[in-house]
């Protein structure tokens, strides 16, 4: 591990699994109360495992790391939790989101170093950028609007980028 967002949702899943509780940081790892959206993912050989995130930051950072560590390994509704003796064999990694912004032209984006959050009305789906298999716009915009139901009609594209962590 060569990340201390990586550290720490390693430990945060590591205690989870463990102790079925959330670990409590003797020292912060993070110095500031920063809040920015995180996505940590888990892949198993390679294999998406689980994938959880926010866009907004609610907690410091550290702690929305832990939040959604947890969350990854647990409570990701594709995916059986993980099982205790899976840990070893999982890849983490940590996703850290910058402020998003509105895209008026499709041109705009990139998929290897934009995400991309689709919006129409109250329904929302979001995408990470530099993924495995998505090297078109298109192919990213229709990812996004599949995770969020848009079937039809007008929607909002606003574009991030993300320091991610492995």
């Amino acid at each position: 591990m060569n990340n201390k967002f990586v550290e720490i949702a390693s430990l945060a899943i590591s205690h989870y699994l463990e102790y079925g509780e959330r670990v409590k940081l003797k020292s912060r790892f993070v110095e500031n109360d920063i809040k920015k959206g995180v996505f940590v993912s888990l892949k198993k050989g390679g294999i998406l495992r689980g994938c959880i995130g926010t866009i907004k930051g609610r907690f410091p950072l550290e702690e929305e790391i832990i939040n959604n560590a947890i969350a990854a390994a647990s409570e990701d509704p594709r995916f059986p939790p993980v099982r205790k003796e899976e840990f070893g064999d999982l890849e983490i990694s940590a996703d850290v989101l910058e402020a998003e912004e509105e895209v008026t032209d499709i041109s705009e984006l990139d998929p290897k170093v934009y995400g991309v959050i689709v919006e129409q009305g109250y329904k929302k789906g979001l995408l990470l950028p530099n993924l495995d298999g998505v090297d078109s716009i298109e192919h990213q915009i229709n990812i996004a609007k599949e995770k969020a139901g848009i079937t039809t009609g007008e929607y909002n594209i606003k574009k991030f980028k993300v320091t991610r962590y492995a």
